[in-house]
């Protein structure tokens, strides 16, 4: 390869087709769905060979900033820039805003290589054959694709019909087809020539901006205005609200992509799924002699074909087929596997409705620059939460209107500052703020602090604090 590339990783969506393990402010990309990695950590890892890649720009939601940061830091892979976005406006706007963000970083000859945080890829031989073929496309002047040899007729996705060779290799676009019904998914694949269209591509930062210009002319001119007028936060680079939610709310699909003329297609033959429901996720996954995926806390006879997830009690299941059972730490999900795809219907029902909404939006477990904590029990008048600090890491000087607090230490060494008196905790030692009473906890130490919080007052909202300091200017 000539350069580098640089991977321009999207990571602001805040689906909800995994729940009840995803949420709005957890939603797929940041969680362990069948491994000790997170999707997007598992992104990361693809591009960490520095010998192919530059270090990638993540482009996210700005309550995912904190997420995004801890999730890099702990697979040690740098980033060349966290790009926040203020309002959500599709992919074509925060493609062009990364693009102009490339540009100013790393000139408009530089190659990029867009990719989703919450896809599932086989990023072995076949998968770099694919990488190095596209770059050598993008070199040439074309916005490639990439396109998944389809093994069944899938509704859920997109197709990409293959046209001539070209001289490098791939092929130009004939025509890109949308999710189509299942007698013309089993036509396409009949005919031969049709590919999954994965939401992968790599093309030359210029050539993208050329495209954006005549094509989405209303696009660009916010994302440059909102990158011009971005200020640095810490780590992050904040786009300018006002720009970037005067954009046209498109996609790079429609707003490029099936307009270009200069689109080319590297069939793929690696294993590739977007994860977009719990029928996807039973495909991949290991399967027991009666075709079972069984993941976490869990045990199954006399069932077949089925997906069990357990992050919270046991779940014991007998007798049943092809279905999906998936139990997150306040709710559970039953269903049929082939219904899976219609998760998101019954999401908006219970987002619809008061006394199940906050199970849509608020995971058990909420992450913090600092660490987070799980919400263990709630009861009237009193909260218990389990918190975790990173080592090195501390929270805000703070005090609270209506609750008071207990800690207790269960794992590593506690720094708590109480009004003027600081003090060490160690384990199986305990300490009482006070309402109203100015407050901090840092973690001084080189392993992860664990505390028992056990909150009692008559209002226990997350709004109920007052940040007198905070190293993250929150």
């Amino acid at each position: 390869m000539s350069q580098k590339i640089i991977p321009v990783i999207m990571a602001g969506g805040k689906g909800t087709r995994l729940w009840p393990l995803s949420r709005s402010s957890a939603p797929k990309q940041f969680i362990k769905v069948t491994g000790e990695r997170t999707l997007f950590q598992l992104t990361l890892e693809r591009v960490a060979d520095r010998t192919i890649y530059e270090a990638p720009v993540v482009i996210t939601n700005q309550d995912f900033r904190f997420l995004v940061a801890e999730q890099a830091r702990e697979v040690g892979l740098d980033l060349s820039g966290i790009l926040l976005e203020p309002v959500a406006r599709n992919t074509a706007p925060a493609i062009a805003a990364a693009c102009a963000f490339l540009g100013e970083r790393f000139g408009t000859e530089a190659v990029l290589q867009l990719l989703a945080s919450d896809h599932e890829i086989d990023a072995g031989e076949a998968y770099l054959e694919a990488i190095r073929l596209a770059h050598r496309t993008a070199l040439s002047g074309k916005v490639v694709t990439f396109g998944i040899t389809p093994t069944e007729p899938a509704t859920g996705y997109g197709y990409i019909e293959a046209g001539e060779m070209l001289e490098t290799g791939a092929r130009a676009v004939k025509r890109f087809v949308e999710k189509p019904p299942l007698d013309k998914a089993e036509q396409m694949l009949a005919a031969g020539g049709f590919y999954w269209n994965s939401g992968i591509f790599m093309c030359r930062v210029d050539l993208l901006l050329g495209e954006l210009k005549e094509f989405a002319p209303g696009v660009l001119e916010q994302a440059l205005a909102a990158v011009e007028k971005a200020h640095r936060d810490l780590d992050f680079i904040r786009l300018d609200p006002k720009s970037f939610a005067a954009s046209p709310d498109i996609s790079i699909d429609y707003a490029v992509m099936e307009k270009t003329t200069n689109a080319a297609v590297v069939p793929s033959s690696f294993a590739w799924s977007d994860l977009g429901s719990w029928d996807a996720v039973w495909k991949l996954g290991e399967k027991d002699e009666g075709g079972n995926v069984v993941l976490g806390n869990a045990t199954v006879i006399n069932t077949e074909n089925s997906l069990v997830i357990s992050r919270s009690s046991h779940l014991a299941v007998q007798g049943l087929k092809d279905v999906a059972i998936i139990a997150s730490e306040d709710a559970v999900y039953v269903g049929r596997l082939e219904d899976s795809q219609e998760v998101g219907k019954l999401v908006k029902h219970l987002a619809a409705a008061a006394a199940t909404s906050s199970l849509t939006e608020t995971h058990p477990t909420s992450y913090r620059p600092w660490g987070g904590y799980t919400s263990l029990l709630q009861g009237d008048r009193f909260q218990v939460k389990r918190l975790f600090v990173l080592p090195g890491k501390k929270l805000s000087l703070q005090r609270h209107h209506h609750r008071a607090e207990h800690w207790v230490c269960v794992k590593g060494v506690a720094e708590v500052t109480v009004g003027s008196e600081v003090k060490l905790l160690r384990e199986n030692e305990s300490i009482y703020i006070p309402q109203g009473e100015l407050h901090r906890l840092h973690n001084p130490g080189k392993i992860l602090l664990e505390m028992v919080e056990v909150q009692s007052g008559s209002y226990l909202g997350e709004d109920d604090i007052v940040r007198i300091e905070d190293e993250f200017g929150r």
